[in-house]
């Protein structure tokens, strides 16, 4: 059913009631203009916002916080109060006797005291009696035009709305365009390395594969689905795999490559083994390696590369977490992704977290994706997975992946190309770093007795920045 109270009028009647969202229950026009409809579809629900409407223009109504019933007396409500607008302000009568705020009869529609019925004896008229329990005017409620054109009443529920968004995003297909350009027209810092690779972690189920076919579906203009995803206790993903996203059916690769994995497990010897992580992101794993949880890659494998270049490792890693099941993480697992975070800090690549089936984890983005931002829920959630996998608010991105549909959106379509942006951004920091170090390396005089300069750098990319400092390379090669 479609609403015929306007957002704005929802949000002046919200604003006196607190952090609440308005759900429909009756239409007249829908249901009957009858007492017996109307009782069917508001009985034993509260709290409640009764509108009327009338041929003058006027919108009036009621709130009451007792469940309607067919009891025929007067319930007590110090909260009632009726209302009408003009224009989009609501203008606000409280109740003077809350002992007869309500009457429950069973033949018309809300009954405010004496004062205000609509639905008046199962008829599309009201009735008015202004100093019964609420005191108003006539001319100010309803302009004396007793006979609906509609009555409505919802539902108060309780809403995790936030008054305004706490990140700014700009959702217009303008903004889809641009952010499209920005990934195509991307170049890593470093001459060598020509796409940057990003590593996708997470819990089986949780999104990983989806995420790619989105991003997928983003430049293709539909979607599509090139990596195995689905619903499985195990993981669907059985083979390490980098996929190069294409601008278009034959477009030209984008400068990024979106590494998958085997989902991780709570249990040991399932899922991905931390030993093939290592292997993984320091770029020794050749593509379609088949995992196997009870023996890690082993350097004499088919493919095995041995000598890595930079263009061949792993330049950010992004956690995938499923926003419905933040609050039930298994130990083993939330131990499982510590072990893994603190062996990537380690290595210096700079980390991510998508927050994956945000839609189904709140009904305000579910309603509406543009709400991403405005729901205190999902920002609670990310509160809580930035605490249990001990990273800033501000790493954390929460994706609408495709799953259901078959043609993209437009407002799905900016999350997730917003959330590749920032997967761009880390992987500059990532080579600003190892620039950095280059640079302190090739400039600081060590005395015969100090540390080694590559002392406390992941081993393959400290014999990689050795080999650029003692041949007096400039800028980045291989």
């Amino acid at each position: 059913m479609n609403t015929k109270l306007t957002k704005s009028r929802q949000r002046a009647i919200c604003s006196e009631l607190g952090r609440v969202r308005l759900q429909l229950l009756y239409k007249a026009s829908v249901h009957g203009f009858t007492g017996e409809a109307f009782h069917q579809q508001c009985d034993h629900r509260s709290p409640t916002v009764s509108v009327g409407y009338n041929n003058s223009g006027f919108v009036f109504g009621g709130y009451t916080k007792q469940p309607f019933n067919q009891s025929g007396g007067f319930v007590n409500d110090d909260k009632a109060f009726l209302f009408t607008f003009t224009g989009e302000q609501l203008l606000k009568y409280p109740v003077t006797g809350p002992g007869n705020a309500v009457k429950m009869i069973g033949n018309s529609g809300p009954y405010f005291g004496e004062a205000l019925v609509l639905v008046h004896g199962s008829k599309p008229v009201a009735y008015s009696s202004p100093g019964n329990y609420y005191n108003f005017t006539a001319a100010e409620m309803h302009g004396n035009d007793l006979n609906l054109t509609e009555c409505e009443v919802y539902q108060v529920e309780e809403s995790t709305e936030l008054e305004r968004p706490w990140r700014t995003i700009m959702w217009e297909s303008e903004k889809r365009e641009e952010l499209i350009e920005s990934i195509k027209s991307y170049k890593p810092t470093v001459s060598s390395v020509t796409q940057a690779r990003v590593l996708l972690i997470g819990p089986v189920g949780a999104g990983k594969s989806s995420f790619f076919n989105s991003v997928n579906s983003v430049f293709r203009g539909h979607v599509t689905s090139q990596a195995i995803s689905g619903s499985s206790s195990t993981s669907l993903t059985t083979q390490f795999r980098s996929y190069s996203v294409k601008a278009g059916r034959e477009g030209k690769p984008l400068p990024i490559i979106l590494c998958d994995t085997m989902g991780l497990e709570e249990s040991k010897g399932a899922g991905l083994d931390i030993d093939d992580l290592n292997s993984i992101l320091k770029g020794h794993l050749p593509d379609c390696y088949q995992f196997n949880p009870s023996a890690p890659l082993h350097p004499e494998a088919h493919g095995y590369r041995k000598s890595p270049g930079l263009k061949h490792k792993i330049h950010c890693v992004v956690y995938v977490i499923d926003s419905c099941k933040i609050s039930i993480m298994p130990t083993g697992l939330e131990e499982k992704l510590d072990a893994i975070r603190r062996k990537v800090n380690l290595m210096g690549i700079p980390q991510l977290v998508l927050l994956t089936k945000v839609d189904e984890a709140c009904p305000l983005v579910k309603e509406d994706v543009r709400n991403i931002y405005k729901s205190g829920y999902i920002k609670d959630m990310m509160q809580e997975v930035g605490s249990r996998l001990g990273v800033p608010l501000s790493c954390i991105i929460p994706v609408k992946n495709y799953s259901e549909e078959l043609e993209v959106d437009t407002d799905c379509d900016i999350l997730l190309l917003s959330a590749v942006i920032q997967m761009l951004r880390f992987v500059d920091n990532y080579f600003d770093e190892l620039s950095d170090r280059m640079s302190n390396m090739q400039t600081k005089e060590v005395a015969p007795t100090s540390r080694p300069m590559t002392a406390g750098i992941d081993p393959s990319t400290s014999a990689f920045l050795t080999r650029i400092s003692t041949d007096g390379s400039a800028g980045w090669s291989l």
